[in-house]
């Protein structure tokens, strides 16, 4: 199949304008970074974070020569929860208020469920989910003991779906960001804050793409409907839509970015 050209950029149209957002793992070229810049392009002020210290001061740099103030950075490992409550303390304080918080961080890998070893199982639930439980607990804290309701938008995966060979415990994590997802909708319901998922199969940027081989990504590829892998800012527009007022009916949900739901 011939892979279909990835659409043009879509310029924001001011849908968060005024909305404060935590983005984590936001520091490199993928869906987190991606969505940092769709988030300021729609008028929200952003704190990004990541555990990558030199590359998020960078990308903050990057981003503060085109949009000002309107982003702050700081780091934050979400396997810890000092670092984690720091960090939404200083959300709060920075701007009085806090809006959205969209829970990207996560760490993969690839190993036979025989040859995987307690450290590679754990660490990755710890990243992938532990990591979202953390954010979402301290954001929805946040969240009821204020008015104004809020928005959670978690990253999770069609693997979470879809069973794929190598990816036990990256496929148990993202799951587990799912379930998490619906129990914490139901439980911040009554509070209005909504809590959604998106959900990517395939989303690629070129230092990915350097360190993945040639006939694995020309497999993945073939397995999508257009062809062709995502752009991050495709998936990044799929947040801005649940973080928006456009979707102030959805809450539990889990929105699949790709053609892959079983």
């Amino acid at each position: 199949m011939t892979g279909v050209e990835s659409p043009a950029y879509v310029p924001g149209h001011g849908l968060l304008k005024g909305r404060t957002a935590v983005i984590t793992a936001a520091a490199g070229a993928g869906i987190g970074g991606a969505t940092a810049r769709r988030f300021l392009e729609e008028g929200a002020r952003v704190l990004i974070s990541d555990a990558h210290v030199r590359r998020l001061k960078e990308y903050e740099a990057e981003l503060a020569g085109e949009f000002g103030s309107a982003v702050a950075a700081l780091p934050c490992d979400v396997t810890d929860e000092t670092q984690v409550s720091a960090l939404f303390e200083a959300a709060a304080e920075m701007h009085g208020r806090l809006d959205v918080v969209v829970n990207n961080a996560g760490l993969g890998g690839t190993s036979d469920l025989v040859d995987m070893t307690d450290e590679q199982w754990s660490k990755v639930l710890d990243v992938t989910l532990n990591g979202t439980f953390r954010c979402t607990r301290a954001a929805l804290r946040l969240f009821q003991a204020g008015s104004d309701g809020g928005v959670i938008v978690n990253n999770a995966s069609v693997v979470g779906w879809r069973a794929q060979a190598g990816q036990a415990h990256y496929a148990a994590a993202k799951a587990g960001v799912m379930a998490l997802t619906r129990c914490a909708a139901v439980e911040a319901a009554e509070f209005g804050v909504r809590v959604n998922a998106v959900s990517p199969s395939l989303a690629m940027h070129p230092h990915l793409v350097k360190v993945t081989s040639p006939d694995l990504l020309a497999e993945l590829t073939r397995r999508e409907a257009f062809g062709r892998y995502a752009e991050p800012w495709e998936v990044a527009n799929v947040i801005v839509f649940l973080a928006s007022d456009y979707s102030s009916y959805m809450t539990g949900e889990v929105v699949s970015v790709s053609s892959r739901h079983p």
